[in-house]
């Protein structure tokens, strides 16, 4: 399988790299007029018109060559064994559980949880009263 990758991947960069040169050798749409008035394009290797055929056909080829190599990779890439579970639930299954149920001191960072044996303070309610808490009035 990683033989097949590898050429592909290949096969795909010297694809492009064709396709940049001959893009890049190509003359454009405006440089035909040009000739057209004999400015001297017809003096080229492949004649007037024959190097735009030639050069854009093998373009095309090109490209096509470098979409099916990307389609090829992208299969490929995407083609995973499936094990029925997706990755948050692999991930989940796989989180250590903590061994026990710490008290609700140990939950709060910065704090330690109360060693056994030593005595706490036991928890003084607020006065009864019912105003308390409440915004004065004038």
């Amino acid at each position: 399988m990683n033989v097949l990758l590898t050429t592909v991947l290949a096969i795909q960069m010297l694809s492009a790299l064709g396709m940049i040169g001959l893009i890049l050798v190509q003359h454009g749409k405006g440089a035909d007029m040009g000739a057209a008035f004999g400015s001297g394009g017809s003096g080229s290797l492949f004649g007037a018109s024959g190097s735009a055929n030639f050069l854009s056909r093998t373009t095309a080829v090109l490209a096509a060559v470098f979409f099916v190599c990307t389609l090829a990779l992208a299969y490929f890439g995407n083609a995973r064994p499936q094990t029925g579970t997706s990755v948050l639930e692999g991930s989940a299954a796989t989180a250590p559980v903590p061994a026990t149920a710490a008290s609700g001191a140990a939950q709060i960072p910065g704090t330690t949880a109360p060693v056994s044996g030593v005595p706490v303070a036991p928890v003084v309610p607020q006065s009864s009263n019912r105003d308390a808490g409440q915004i004065p009035t004038k």
